[in-house]
């Protein structure tokens, strides 16, 4: 059996290619998205948070498009 490769907040920001801060936003303001393991106070992340913060970072860049002016 192999083991699990977990991820840190850091390769999630590059692999959704997002400032690491966008990231440890989502992370801490989504309960569903939690973390698979600790390392001291480091959070490691199963691959498959990448797609689940990849959601909400577009729910977020939609959200701040509908609030924009448009030029009529």
């Amino acid at each position: 059996m192999s083991e699990p490769q977990l991820i840190t907040p850091g390769r999630i920001a590059l692999d959704v290619n997002q400032p690491l801060h966008r990231i440890l936003h989502i992370l801490k303001t989504r309960d569903y998205i939690r973390p698979a393991a600790r390392a001291g106070t480091l959070r490691l992340y199963r691959r498959e948070a990448i797609a689940m913060v990849r959601h909400e970072l577009n729910a977020i860049d939609a959200r701040q498009r509908g609030k924009g002016v448009r030029d009529e």
